[in-house]
């Protein structure tokens, strides 16, 4: 960690914690103790008023009456930001993340407790003990997804990296028809899509912008070819397109069986779903019959009939008839998938 980095981080943890010793501070930045009475003498000079203190229990703090100026955000408000940033650190292996946190936790104790200092949100107090209401978040957010391919948290922080040092990246990225290529980017930016992520780069084989799945980058490795940024849409969201699925819209009418209606409720809203008196359940929606949607509906097995379209029914009999032929079939061998 540079200098700079480990003074900024010294001020905050100071504002968020309290009293730290030397040798705390000195471990945590994994540095001697000389480094650490260095770097707060030039704390002090730069205007801090920081107090050492004596003795077992001493060590450095910052006065009583030190503030930020907050008036803009509320307890509320930056519980809000906390939650975020806790949920961007559970999907990324980012340091300068573990820094953000620990800003926005130091105002919003600032908030909640007045001038006084303590780890009280993170650890619990006397009157906001673990368990309590007060120090339980309304909100928690996880981005990291139960089961996610290992080494997926590593090729983002990769990305991050390239995007930071504008270093192109090279892999082998495995397209919709199934075929992987050798491609190389300019990343400009990640995106976090629900719990799938994206970046925004582009594409020098293609010599245009593209997105790309990182769950389907393979072999990733940062180059040592640094780029210009060339301009690029900016995406603050990234919206479904019509133009990525040719397929029209149409209806579609599904009937469920009752042991599917837990599985259903994650994929269509209750406005959707007629509960029957035997239990099982009718969905009528505007759908496209695309790919997605034969996935879909094969993921429920025996639990679920398409009523409409006709030719939707006997095109999922067909894929069905097709896996039963491929199980029945003693050699199974892969010469025999259809291209």
């Amino acid at each position: 960690m540079m200098k700079i980095d480990r003074l900024l981080a010294i001020t905050v943890l100071l504002l968020n914690r309290g009293r730290w010793s030397a040798s705390e501070l000195a471990e945590r930045f994994e540095v001697s103790a000389k480094t650490i009475y260095r770097d707060m003498d030039a704390l002090c000079r730069a205007g801090l008023p920081i107090v050492a203190h004596q003795g077992t229990s001493g060590g450095f703090e910052m006065m009583e009456q030190y503030t930020i100026d907050r008036y803009w955000l509320t307890a509320e408000e930056m519980g809000s930001l906390v939650t975020a940033v806790k949920g961007m650190r559970s999907a990324l292996d980012d340091r300068e993340l573990d820094m953000l946190l620990e800003k926005v936790k130091a105002l919003l104790y600032k908030v909640e407790h007045g001038c006084g200092k303590g780890d009280a949100y993170e650890h619990g107090d006397v009157k906001n003990g673990p368990g309590s209401d007060r120090s339980r978040p309304s909100v928690v957010m996880d981005f990291q997804p139960w089961g996610q391919r290992e080494g997926l948290k590593a090729t983002v922080s990769l990305l991050k990296k390239a995007i930071q040092e504008k270093r192109t990246v090279s892999m082998r990225y495995i397209d919709s028809s199934g075929t992987a290529e050798c491609r190389t980017m300019e990343p400009v930016s990640l995106i976090l899509k629900g719990n799938v992520w994206y970046v925004q780069a582009y594409c020098l084989e293609r010599e245009d912008a593209r997105v790309f799945r990182v769950s389907r980058m393979q072999d990733v490795k940062l180059t040592n070819h640094h780029f210009e940024p060339r301009p690029m849409p900016l995406m603050e969201r990234m919206d479904w397109e019509d133009a990525w699925s040719e397929v029209p819209e149409q209806e579609v009418v599904l009937w469920f069986g009752p042991k599917a209606r837990r599985r259903a409720a994650d994929v269509f809203p209750a406005e959707q779903m007629e509960l029957l008196e035997d239990g099982s359940f009718r969905v009528r929606v505007i759908h496209k019959v695309d790919e997605w949607f034969y996935g879909m509906v094969l993921s429920f097995g025996d639990q679920v009939i398409i009523e409409h379209p006709e030719e939707a029914a006997q095109e999922v009999r067909r894929r069905a008839e097709n896996l039963l032929n491929r199980y029945g079939n003693p050699d199974r061998q892969l010469s025999t998938f259809p291209l």
